[in-house]
């Protein structure tokens, strides 16, 4: 236990640094078992910025996990959904943003479990399955379906049908993301939904391209639309 909590406040006071970006290769110093933990543990940290940090960091080591043993990245995977299942006692919250990342940093990650992490918003007939009905854990599952369509859109684009629904998501970060995913896939047949919401004012506070970002629906209403011509 004391080195877990050690391993934690090196990784904390790394991810809570203005420089934490330049600091990333500190954790190669760590063997990828050593670090799932306390990253795990972070995801739930009271700065916002070390909880969106730790999704880097994870990523990037469930990539050198992959590498070194994909039968223990598979294992890691699989804990991560046991932490989506209600009956596990756990929270999900960042859960899908951390399996989403594990996926843009190792390919045959993605390609394993790419569907699990769409099958959280699939809604059919009475949305059996793994649909989420929690609309803010639904946030995590769109914005890591984004995460993952800015590098393997190919992998995102058969979830088109299920993310045109999330453009009309009483949730204000559901919409963002669902449009900002939409954009991403080039998906010509969300335009006139993502017409009808670039004026839409609803803020939301986000994180894109390892930054803070305080936007609106409407302002990635527009964005979406930009990249479709």
């Amino acid at each position: 236990m004391s080195r877990f909590r050690s391993v934690k406040k090196s990784l904390r006071d790394l991810l809570g640094g203005d420089d934490w970006q330049d600091r990333l290769a500190e954790l190669d110093e760590y063997a990828p078992g050593e670090l799932v933990p306390p990253l795990l543990n972070l995801r739930l940290d009271r700065s916002e910025a070390v909880r969106w940090r730790s999704v880097t960091a994870f990523g990037l080591t469930a990539g050198r996990l992959a590498e070194a043993s994909m039968e223990r990245a598979r294992v890691l995977m699989r804990t991560l959904m046991w932490y989506m299942n209600e009956e596990s006692g756990n929270l999900g919250w960042s859960i899908p943003n951390f399996m989403a990342e594990a996926m843009v940093h190792s390919e045959r990650i993605a390609k394993e479990f790419h569907k699990i992490l769409a099958s959280y918003i699939f809604c059919d007939e009475e949305c059996d399955g793994n649909f989420l009905d929690h609309p803010e854990l639904r946030r995590d599952v769109y914005w890591g379906l984004a995460r993952l369509a800015e590098s393997r859109p190919e992998l995102v684009a058969p979830s088109e049908r299920f993310l045109l629904i999330g453009l009309d998501d009483p949730d204000a970060y559901n919409r963002a993301y669902a449009a900002r995913v939409l954009g991403l896939l080039k998906a010509a047949a969300a335009r006139d939904r993502l017409q009808a919401l670039k004026d839409d004012p609803a803020e939301i506070r986000t994180y894109l391209h390892r930054e803070l970002v305080d936007t609106t629906v409407g302002e990635m209403a527009r964005e979406a639309l930009a990249a479709l011509e």
